[in-house]
């Protein structure tokens, strides 16, 4: 955990420890802006790093006519890198939900670049036609991309609904027998062509809405086994 405090004073000059304002500032968002930091999605994690930056942005604007000292420089970056490695303790290493590729493109060997809400909305839109096989299908799809996008477990290429389901035994043990279910049922209804029913979309949709309710046994981690 003190990796992120070396980033940091790696940047810092070995001759002369004299910043002016602005490069004190630079060093600060510079190892803030790393992706280790900040998601894509406005995560806790992330609304504390701004909070970091807004506070080492108004600590290195003194009043007017104050003096610059270089001490406080390096005061604010070594404060600023503390704070999140901090949040890191409490929080885990965040994980970057929407990844670039073909990893965040593939989901359950179909290209898929929806959002968990906009396959929530597509899989009611399905279930108001009753189209129970189309419904089910897309609600474990969301159900999968939700638990992405929350940083919990990842579903890279070749990821199948079961191995999806057994990742989520850990940080939901509660839930592991009906994400065991709920992933038959994809399979069922996508590769079987078992036909679904509305009860089981609604086990599927209720699972997905208890997830999205729940907090994961431990803090947010890319779970690959």
């Amino acid at each position: 955990m003190i990796a992120p405090v070396l980033s940091v004073l790696a940047r810092i000059p070995v001759s002369g420890l004299d910043p002016d304002r602005d490069e004190a500032r630079e060093w600060a968002e510079r190892e803030l802006s790393d992706p280790i930091y900040a998601d894509s999605q406005p995560t806790a994690f992330d609304r504390f790093a701004k909070a970091v930056v807004d506070f080492v942005n108004d600590l290195l604007r003194p009043g007017d006519g104050a003096e610059w000292s270089p001490v406080l420089a390096i005061t604010a970056v070594v404060i600023a890198v503390a704070l999140v490695v901090a949040a890191i303790l409490i929080w885990g290493r965040p994980r970057l939900a929407h990844r670039t590729g073909d990893s965040s493109a593939i989901l359950f060997g179909d290209a898929e670049h929806r959002t968990a809400a906009q396959l929530r909305a597509a899989a009611a839109t399905a279930a108001a036609a009753t189209d129970w096989d189309e419904a089910i299908a897309l609600r474990f799809r969301a159900l999968a991309r939700g638990l992405e996008e929350r940083g919990i477990v990842e579903a890279p290429p070749g990821t199948t609904a079961q191995g999806l389901a057994r990742r989520g035994h850990h940080p939901f043990p509660a839930q592991g027998d009906a994400l065991d279910a709920a992933a038959r049922a994809f399979d069922d209804v996508r590769y079987l062509r078992r036909r679904g029913t509305a009860e089981l979309h609604a086990v599927v949709a209720g699972l997905d809405d208890e997830l999205i309710r729940t907090t994961p046994a431990r803090a947010p981690e890319t779970i690959l086994s």
